[in-house]
């Protein structure tokens, strides 16, 4: 009974659906630009949109439409959602320049690195802000 009303959660499937459409997005405007076929963009992050802002956004929407844009629910999932938009544009956008660095460091140099580190781990602003866009319409149509 209970896994069945996991799937019956509206705010739950318009959430997950924005985190999809956002990502279909990056495997298109990848494929754009790049002209090949990246699935690593279906489940990877950064790029355009954010699929983060995109599901939180929509989990808000939801949440604003269900209980009122005026209930306690709404305010701790709208500072929940600024907060992981925040940190997808400043604090793992910062990551993703270091490793960035680290990369080139260790590629011209002596010393060996056992891996090559992620560099694209953030967000622009105008990625959070396109992903919050897109959940918030998705947030709306359910």
């Amino acid at each position: 009974m209970g896994f069945v009303q996991l799937f019956n959660n509206t705010t739950l499937r318009a959430a997950l659906l924005a985190w999809f459409i956002a990502q279909v997005i990056k495997v298109i405007l990848t494929f754009i630009s790049d002209r090949k076929v990246i699935l690593s963009r279906l489940y990877g992050a950064g790029g355009m949109p954010s699929s983060h802002s995109a599901f939180v956004a929509s989990m808000t929407t939801c949440i604003g439409k269900i209980y009122g844009f005026d209930s306690p629910i709404f305010a701790v999932s709208c500072v929940f959602s600024l907060i992981v938009m925040y940190d997808a544009a400043g604090v793992r956008r910062a990551a993703g320049k270091q490793a960035r660095a680290i990369n080139l460091l260790f590629m011209h140099t002596d010393l060996k690195f056992d891996e090559h580190l992620k560099e694209l781990l953030g967000h622009t602003p105008l990625q959070v802000v396109c992903g919050a866009i897109l959940g918030v319409i998705v947030g709306c149509l359910f």
